[in-house]
């Protein structure tokens, strides 16, 4: 099995990393539960940490991320989105960078962008903010070549923020890499790294639950909409 050391350094230099099996059955099952009474057949929403079941989960994958390395003991969880791809509901991604987070500023004279979604203010913050961050995409249900999954230009987290012809230029000098996963893996992502998504080639269902992970404080005069804490 490859050791945390060596998923740390591959998250490093290539910007993600998957963990296989990392959740146990009985917390998907009960989460995936949870949120088809919450949600119904909606698509997804990004403000799921205040739902009892994704703030456990939450709580989980900071002990073990903690525990193997891979996170900062003092990390917390800032977001938790829903994915939801059906036959129905079959889009696709254009590459890109995530480069909004769930927070709000208290400086008044801000340049940063701010955006409301679900309600809640998102911002554009500093590269340096967006490089403290990891991302977790838990999968609720097995992700193979033909449901949709994530495909990733290694490396290009460390480019800093791109435009868009940034962007297809470095895909096109270092390839994509295709990020499938069984269900219960987790996949690790720097939220830099450009990443897209087909629509999937066979009627299945592919539930991911992302999971945001950051530092409790910001700089900047930033301030997190919603953190959970470890247990």
């Amino acid at each position: 099995m490859t050791s945390a050391s060596s998923r740390a350094a591959m998250l490093d230099e290539v910007g993600h990393a998957l963990l296989p099996a990392l959740l146990p059955t009985d917390l998907l099952v009960r989460t995936a539960q949870s949120l088809e009474l919450t949600l119904g057949q909606g698509a997804g929403s990004r403000n799921l940490l205040a739902q009892p079941q994704c703030r456990e989960m939450a709580h989980r994958l900071k002990t073990q991320l903690a525990d193997m390395g891979l996170l900062d003991a003092s990390a917390v969880a800032v977001q938790c989105t829903l994915f939801d791809k059906t036959a129905d509901r079959n889009w696709l991604v254009a590459l890109h960078q995530d480069t909004s987070i769930p927070a709000s500023t208290r400086e008044p004279d801000s340049a940063m962008p701010v955006v409301i979604k679900e309600g809640e203010p998102y911002v554009q913050p500093p590269v340096d903010v967006l490089q403290s961050l990891l991302a977790v995409r838990v999968h609720l249900d097995d992700c193979g070549a033909d449901a949709g999954p994530l495909r990733v230009v290694p490396g290009s987290h460390c480019a800093g923020r791109l435009d868009d012809a940034e962007a297809q230029a470095m895909r096109a000098d270092f390839g994509e890499a295709t990020c499938t996963a069984a269900r219960g893996d987790a996949l690790l992502m720097r939220p830099l790294l450009l990443h897209a998504s087909s629509r999937a080639r066979s009627p299945v269902r592919r539930r991911v639950l992302h999971f945001l992970f950051g530092p409790a404080c910001l700089p900047h005069g930033l301030v997190w909409n919603r953190t959970v804490a470890g247990a």
